[in-house]
Protein backbone atom coordinates (compact mmCIF):
# COMPACT_ATOMS: atom_id res chain seq x y z
CA UNK A 1 0.00 0.00 0.00
CA UNK A 2 1.30 3.43 -0.93
CA UNK A 3 2.32 5.70 1.95
CA UNK A 4 -0.24 8.31 2.90
CA UNK A 5 0.89 11.92 2.75
CA UNK A 6 -0.95 13.26 5.78
CA UNK A 7 -2.43 12.05 9.06
CA UNK A 8 -4.62 14.30 11.18
CA UNK A 9 -4.28 13.28 14.84
CA UNK A 10 -6.99 14.26 17.34
CA UNK A 11 -6.53 13.52 21.05
CA UNK A 12 -9.91 12.71 22.57
CA UNK A 13 -11.45 12.33 26.00
CA UNK A 14 -15.26 12.45 26.03
CA UNK A 15 -15.68 14.72 23.00
CA UNK A 16 -18.92 13.25 21.64
CA UNK A 17 -20.48 16.71 21.22
CA UNK A 18 -17.93 17.96 18.70
CA UNK A 19 -15.81 15.02 17.52
CA UNK A 20 -17.81 14.11 14.40
CA UNK A 21 -17.88 17.75 13.26
CA UNK A 22 -14.10 18.03 13.62
CA UNK A 23 -13.47 14.74 11.78
CA UNK A 24 -15.72 15.79 8.90
CA UNK A 25 -13.98 19.16 8.61
CA UNK A 26 -10.58 17.49 8.42
CA UNK A 27 -11.79 14.97 5.84
CA UNK A 28 -13.30 17.71 3.66
CA UNK A 29 -10.06 19.67 3.82
CA UNK A 30 -8.07 16.59 2.79
CA UNK A 31 -10.45 16.02 -0.12
CA UNK A 32 -10.39 19.65 -1.28
CA UNK A 33 -6.59 19.65 -1.27
CA UNK A 34 -6.44 16.33 -3.10
CA UNK A 35 -4.35 14.77 -0.34
CA UNK A 36 -4.20 11.05 0.40
CA UNK A 37 -4.67 11.10 4.14
CA UNK A 38 -6.44 9.79 7.21
CA UNK A 39 -7.87 10.96 10.51
CA UNK A 40 -6.67 9.21 13.66
CA UNK A 41 -8.49 9.66 16.96
CA UNK A 42 -6.25 8.89 19.95
CA UNK A 43 -8.84 8.09 22.58
CA UNK A 44 -7.86 8.49 26.21
CA UNK A 45 -10.60 6.32 27.71
CA UNK A 46 -13.81 8.10 26.69
CA UNK A 47 -17.03 6.90 28.34
CA UNK A 48 -19.48 8.89 26.20
CA UNK A 49 -19.28 6.79 23.03
CA UNK A 50 -16.70 8.96 21.27
CA UNK A 51 -14.93 5.87 19.91
CA UNK A 52 -17.99 4.55 18.05
CA UNK A 53 -18.83 8.00 16.72
CA UNK A 54 -15.31 8.39 15.38
CA UNK A 55 -15.35 5.03 13.62
CA UNK A 56 -18.74 5.75 12.11
CA UNK A 57 -17.39 9.05 10.77
CA UNK A 58 -14.54 7.23 9.02
CA UNK A 59 -11.70 7.88 11.45
CA UNK A 60 -9.27 5.29 12.77
CA UNK A 61 -9.39 4.98 16.56
CA UNK A 62 -6.33 4.24 18.71
CA UNK A 63 -7.08 3.32 22.31
CA UNK A 64 -4.63 4.97 24.74
CA UNK A 65 -4.72 3.50 28.28
CA UNK A 66 -2.31 6.07 29.74
CA UNK A 67 -4.16 9.26 30.65
CA UNK A 68 -2.88 12.65 29.54
CA UNK A 69 -2.79 14.99 26.57
CA UNK A 70 0.80 14.07 25.77
CA UNK A 71 0.16 10.33 26.13
CA UNK A 72 -2.73 10.52 23.67
CA UNK A 73 -0.69 12.47 21.12
CA UNK A 74 2.31 10.16 21.45
CA UNK A 75 0.09 7.16 20.69
CA UNK A 76 -1.53 8.95 17.76
CA UNK A 77 1.85 9.92 16.32
CA UNK A 78 3.13 6.37 16.73
CA UNK A 79 0.10 4.98 14.88
CA UNK A 80 0.11 7.58 12.07
CA UNK A 81 0.68 6.28 8.55
CA UNK A 82 1.09 9.67 6.91
CA UNK A 83 4.47 11.16 6.04
CA UNK A 84 3.24 14.40 7.60
CA UNK A 85 1.07 14.82 10.69
CA UNK A 86 -1.19 17.68 11.69
CA UNK A 87 -2.48 17.66 15.26
CA UNK A 88 -5.48 19.57 16.53
CA UNK A 89 -8.10 19.45 19.25
CA UNK A 90 -11.40 17.58 19.09
CA UNK A 91 -13.38 20.45 20.62
CA UNK A 92 -13.95 22.30 17.30
CA UNK A 93 -11.93 25.34 18.34
CA UNK A 94 -9.22 25.02 15.65
CA UNK A 95 -9.59 25.44 11.90
CA UNK A 96 -9.31 21.78 10.86
CA UNK A 97 -11.18 22.73 7.69
CA UNK A 98 -8.15 24.79 6.59
CA UNK A 99 -5.12 22.48 6.54
CA UNK A 100 -3.61 24.10 3.44
CA UNK A 101 -1.09 26.52 5.06
CA UNK A 102 0.34 23.74 7.22
CA UNK A 103 0.63 21.31 4.30
CA UNK A 104 2.28 23.93 2.11
CA UNK A 105 4.91 24.68 4.77
CA UNK A 106 5.59 20.98 5.34
CA UNK A 107 5.98 20.38 1.62
CA UNK A 108 8.37 23.34 1.60
CA UNK A 109 10.76 21.52 3.94
CA UNK A 110 9.67 22.58 7.42
CA UNK A 111 10.06 19.96 10.13
CA UNK A 112 7.62 21.63 12.53
CA UNK A 113 4.89 24.09 11.55
CA UNK A 114 3.38 26.02 14.45
CA UNK A 115 0.00 27.71 14.20
CA UNK A 116 -0.15 31.32 15.37
CA UNK A 117 -3.58 32.24 16.70
CA UNK A 118 -2.56 35.81 17.45
CA UNK A 119 -1.67 36.34 13.79
CA UNK A 120 -4.65 34.45 12.38
CA UNK A 121 -7.37 35.74 14.69
CA UNK A 122 -8.92 34.85 18.03
CA UNK A 123 -12.70 35.06 18.12
CA UNK A 124 -14.38 36.71 21.13
CA UNK A 125 -14.65 34.25 24.01
CA UNK A 126 -12.29 31.74 22.41
CA UNK A 127 -9.37 32.27 24.80
CA UNK A 128 -9.60 33.30 28.47
CA UNK A 129 -8.21 36.75 29.25
CA UNK A 130 -5.53 35.29 31.54
CA UNK A 131 -4.29 32.94 28.80
CA UNK A 132 -4.40 35.56 26.06
CA UNK A 133 -2.66 38.46 27.81
CA UNK A 134 -0.50 36.78 30.46
CA UNK A 135 0.06 33.03 30.29
CA UNK A 136 0.66 32.47 26.60
CA UNK A 137 2.66 35.69 25.93
CA UNK A 138 4.88 35.14 28.98
CA UNK A 139 5.58 31.47 28.27
CA UNK A 140 6.12 32.22 24.57
CA UNK A 141 8.59 34.99 25.49
CA UNK A 142 10.47 32.65 27.83
CA UNK A 143 10.62 30.03 25.10
CA UNK A 144 12.14 32.53 22.69
CA UNK A 145 14.54 33.81 25.36
CA UNK A 146 15.69 30.43 26.66
CA UNK A 147 15.88 28.53 23.37
CA UNK A 148 15.88 31.19 20.61
CA UNK A 149 12.78 29.66 19.04
CA UNK A 150 11.15 31.90 16.40
CA UNK A 151 7.62 31.19 17.68
CA UNK A 152 5.13 33.70 19.04
CA UNK A 153 2.33 31.30 19.99
CA UNK A 154 4.20 28.66 21.94
CA UNK A 155 1.12 26.69 22.99
CA UNK A 156 -1.01 26.60 19.89
CA UNK A 157 -2.63 23.16 19.81
CA UNK A 158 -2.76 23.04 16.02
CA UNK A 159 0.59 22.27 14.46
CA UNK A 160 2.04 20.12 11.70
CA UNK A 161 5.27 18.19 11.53
CA UNK A 162 7.28 15.58 9.73
CA UNK A 163 6.41 12.22 11.26
CA UNK A 164 9.97 10.88 11.16
CA UNK A 165 11.51 14.11 12.48
CA UNK A 166 9.25 14.24 15.54
CA UNK A 167 9.54 10.52 16.23
CA UNK A 168 13.31 10.90 16.26
CA UNK A 169 13.01 13.28 19.24
CA UNK A 170 11.74 10.45 21.49
CA UNK A 171 9.32 12.75 23.33
CA UNK A 172 8.58 11.67 26.90
CA UNK A 173 6.03 13.83 28.71
CA UNK A 174 2.43 12.65 29.04
CA UNK A 175 0.65 15.82 30.21
CA UNK A 176 -0.08 19.24 28.77
CA UNK A 177 3.63 20.08 28.85
CA UNK A 178 4.00 17.78 25.82
CA UNK A 179 3.26 20.86 23.70
CA UNK A 180 6.31 22.63 25.14
CA UNK A 181 8.51 19.55 24.94
CA UNK A 182 7.85 19.16 21.23
CA UNK A 183 8.89 22.73 20.42
CA UNK A 184 11.90 22.79 22.77
CA UNK A 185 13.28 19.43 21.69
CA UNK A 186 12.76 20.34 18.03
CA UNK A 187 14.72 23.58 18.53
CA UNK A 188 17.51 21.87 20.47
CA UNK A 189 17.81 19.30 17.66
CA UNK A 190 18.05 22.09 15.06
CA UNK A 191 14.86 21.10 13.26
CA UNK A 192 13.43 23.71 10.92
CA UNK A 193 10.51 25.49 12.65
CA UNK A 194 8.14 27.89 10.90
CA UNK A 195 4.91 29.62 11.90
CA UNK A 196 1.68 30.05 9.94
CA UNK A 197 -1.45 32.00 10.91
CA UNK A 198 -4.43 30.03 12.13
CA UNK A 199 -7.71 30.93 13.81
CA UNK A 200 -9.25 30.07 17.15
CA UNK A 201 -12.94 30.11 17.95
CA UNK A 202 -14.92 29.14 21.07
CA UNK A 203 -15.11 25.37 21.41
CA UNK A 204 -18.42 23.66 20.87
CA UNK A 205 -18.65 21.76 24.14
CA UNK A 206 -21.14 22.41 26.90
CA UNK A 207 -18.71 21.32 29.61
CA UNK A 208 -15.54 22.92 30.98
CA UNK A 209 -12.25 22.25 29.13
CA UNK A 210 -9.68 19.75 30.39
CA UNK A 211 -7.04 22.52 30.66
CA UNK A 212 -6.35 23.80 34.19
CA UNK A 213 -4.86 27.29 34.04
CA UNK A 214 -2.48 27.40 37.00
CA UNK A 215 -1.61 23.70 37.20
CA UNK A 216 -0.86 23.31 33.50
CA UNK A 217 0.80 26.73 33.29
CA UNK A 218 3.17 25.72 36.07
CA UNK A 219 3.91 22.41 34.32
CA UNK A 220 4.85 24.28 31.15
CA UNK A 221 7.06 26.75 33.06
CA UNK A 222 8.71 23.94 35.04
CA UNK A 223 9.51 22.13 31.82
CA UNK A 224 11.03 25.23 30.21
CA UNK A 225 13.26 25.80 33.24
CA UNK A 226 14.26 22.14 33.50
CA UNK A 227 15.43 22.18 29.88
CA UNK A 228 17.40 25.38 30.31
CA UNK A 229 20.14 24.88 32.94
CA UNK A 230 21.60 28.23 31.89
CA UNK A 231 18.56 30.19 33.07
CA UNK A 232 17.66 27.91 35.97
CA UNK A 233 21.17 27.52 37.43
CA UNK A 234 23.95 29.24 35.51
CA UNK A 235 22.89 32.89 35.17
CA UNK A 236 21.39 33.30 38.69
CA UNK A 237 24.45 31.58 40.15
CA UNK A 238 26.86 33.84 38.29
CA UNK A 239 25.03 36.88 39.66
CA UNK A 240 25.14 35.54 43.22
CA UNK A 241 28.79 34.54 42.92
CA UNK A 242 29.80 37.90 41.46
CA UNK A 243 27.96 40.02 44.03
CA UNK A 244 29.00 37.76 46.89
CA UNK A 245 32.67 37.79 45.94
CA UNK A 246 32.63 41.56 45.55
CA UNK A 247 31.07 41.93 48.99
CA UNK A 248 33.57 39.56 50.60
CA UNK A 249 36.56 41.36 49.09
CA UNK A 250 35.36 44.86 49.98
CA UNK A 251 34.42 43.94 53.56
CA UNK A 252 37.38 41.73 54.43
CA UNK A 253 39.59 44.48 55.86
CA UNK A 254 37.10 47.04 57.16
CA UNK A 255 33.47 48.18 57.01
CA UNK A 256 32.23 50.03 53.93
CA UNK A 257 30.33 53.29 54.45
CA UNK A 258 28.08 54.77 51.79
CA UNK A 259 26.47 57.94 53.08
CA UNK A 260 24.60 57.10 56.28
CA UNK A 261 24.73 53.35 55.56
CA UNK A 262 27.43 51.12 57.05
CA UNK A 263 28.06 47.64 55.69
CA UNK A 264 29.97 45.44 58.12
CA UNK A 265 30.28 41.83 59.24
CA UNK A 266 26.54 41.14 58.98
CA UNK A 267 26.64 42.09 55.30
CA UNK A 268 29.72 39.93 54.87
CA UNK A 269 27.74 36.93 56.15
CA UNK A 270 25.13 37.60 53.46
CA UNK A 271 27.89 37.89 50.84
CA UNK A 272 29.42 34.61 52.03
CA UNK A 273 26.05 32.91 51.69
CA UNK A 274 25.70 34.25 48.15
CA UNK A 275 29.13 32.88 47.23
CA UNK A 276 28.36 29.41 48.60
CA UNK A 277 24.95 29.23 46.87
CA UNK A 278 26.43 30.63 43.66
CA UNK A 279 29.18 28.02 43.55
CA UNK A 280 26.69 25.26 44.24
CA UNK A 281 24.42 26.54 41.47
CA UNK A 282 27.28 26.61 38.99
CA UNK A 283 28.12 23.01 39.86
CA UNK A 284 24.50 21.98 39.40
CA UNK A 285 24.37 23.76 36.03
CA UNK A 286 27.36 21.79 34.75
CA UNK A 287 26.13 18.46 36.13
CA UNK A 288 22.55 18.97 34.88
CA UNK A 289 23.76 19.89 31.40
CA UNK A 290 26.11 16.92 31.25
CA UNK A 291 23.47 14.43 32.42
CA UNK A 292 20.84 15.89 30.05
CA UNK A 293 23.24 15.38 27.14
CA UNK A 294 24.02 11.86 28.36
CA UNK A 295 20.31 10.98 28.47
CA UNK A 296 19.83 12.57 25.03
CA UNK A 297 17.33 15.01 26.45
CA UNK A 298 19.52 17.81 25.11
CA UNK A 299 22.17 17.79 22.40
CA UNK A 300 25.82 17.85 23.54
CA UNK A 301 27.37 21.29 24.00
CA UNK A 302 30.61 21.69 22.06
CA UNK A 303 31.87 24.44 24.38
CA UNK A 304 31.06 22.41 27.47
CA UNK A 305 32.78 19.34 26.07
CA UNK A 306 35.93 21.33 25.31
CA UNK A 307 35.94 22.79 28.80
CA UNK A 308 35.47 19.38 30.40
CA UNK A 309 38.25 17.92 28.25
CA UNK A 310 40.63 20.52 29.68
CA UNK A 311 39.18 20.29 33.16
CA UNK A 312 39.69 16.63 33.94
CA UNK A 313 38.45 15.20 37.23
CA UNK A 314 41.97 15.14 38.64
CA UNK A 315 42.38 18.87 37.99
CA UNK A 316 39.11 19.55 39.79
CA UNK A 317 40.21 17.47 42.74
CA UNK A 318 43.53 19.31 42.96
CA UNK A 319 41.88 22.73 42.70
CA UNK A 320 39.27 21.79 45.29
CA UNK A 321 41.90 20.47 47.65
CA UNK A 322 43.97 23.65 47.30
CA UNK A 323 40.97 25.85 48.06
CA UNK A 324 40.08 23.75 51.09
CA UNK A 325 43.69 23.91 52.26
CA UNK A 326 43.68 27.68 51.85
CA UNK A 327 40.51 27.77 53.94
CA UNK A 328 42.28 25.80 56.65
CA UNK A 329 45.10 28.37 56.57
CA UNK A 330 42.54 31.09 57.24
CA UNK A 331 41.11 29.02 60.10
CA UNK A 332 44.59 28.57 61.56
CA UNK A 333 45.16 32.33 61.38
CA UNK A 334 41.85 32.92 63.16
CA UNK A 335 42.78 30.46 65.92
CA UNK A 336 46.18 32.13 66.34
CA UNK A 337 44.50 35.54 66.63
CA UNK A 338 42.13 34.07 69.22
CA UNK A 339 45.11 32.70 71.13
CA UNK A 340 46.77 36.11 71.13
CA UNK A 341 43.61 37.40 72.77
CA UNK A 342 43.88 34.77 75.51
CA UNK A 343 41.08 32.67 73.98
CA UNK A 344 38.60 35.13 75.37
CA UNK A 345 35.67 36.91 73.80
CA UNK A 346 36.28 38.30 70.32
CA UNK A 347 34.66 41.26 68.59
CA UNK A 348 32.31 40.95 65.63
CA UNK A 349 35.09 42.19 63.36
CA UNK A 350 37.18 39.12 64.21
CA UNK A 351 34.75 36.88 62.30
CA UNK A 352 36.06 38.11 58.96
CA UNK A 353 38.99 35.69 58.77
CA UNK A 354 37.20 32.46 59.81
CA UNK A 355 34.22 33.40 57.62
CA UNK A 356 36.54 33.74 54.63
CA UNK A 357 38.10 30.40 55.52
CA UNK A 358 34.66 28.81 55.71
CA UNK A 359 33.77 30.04 52.21
CA UNK A 360 37.06 28.77 50.78
CA UNK A 361 36.73 25.35 52.45
CA UNK A 362 33.12 24.87 51.36
CA UNK A 363 33.93 26.01 47.82
CA UNK A 364 36.79 23.55 47.64
CA UNK A 365 34.58 20.70 48.88
CA UNK A 366 31.91 21.57 46.33
CA UNK A 367 34.46 21.61 43.53
CA UNK A 368 35.62 18.14 44.52
CA UNK A 369 32.06 16.78 44.54
CA UNK A 370 31.18 18.40 41.21
CA UNK A 371 34.32 16.92 39.64
CA UNK A 372 33.22 13.43 40.65
CA UNK A 373 29.67 13.99 39.38
CA UNK A 374 30.88 15.32 36.01
CA UNK A 375 33.16 12.33 35.66
CA UNK A 376 30.21 9.99 36.29
CA UNK A 377 28.06 11.85 33.78
CA UNK A 378 30.68 11.56 31.07
CA UNK A 379 31.27 7.86 31.79
CA UNK A 380 27.52 7.21 31.60
CA UNK A 381 27.33 8.87 28.18
CA UNK A 382 30.26 6.88 26.85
Amino acid sequence: MAELELTVVLPCLNEAETLVTVIEKAQKSLASLGIAGEVVVADNGSTDGSQDLARAAGARVVDVPVRGYGAALQAGIAAAQGRFIIMGDADDSYALEDLGPFVEALRGGADLVMGNRFAGGIAPGAMPWLHRYLGNPVLSFLGRLFFRIPVHDFHCGMRGFSRDAIRSLDLQTTGMEFASEMVVRAALSNLRIVEVPTTLRPDGRSRAPHLRTWRDGWRHLKFLLAFSPRWLFLYPSLVLLGLGTLGMVLLYLEPVRIGRLTFDVQTMVVAATAVVVGVQGLGLALVARAFAAGLRLMPPSVRLERMLDRFAMENGLVAGALLSLLGCVFFAGAVRHWGDAGFGQLSHADIRTPLSGLVLAVTGAQLILVSFMLSLARMARR
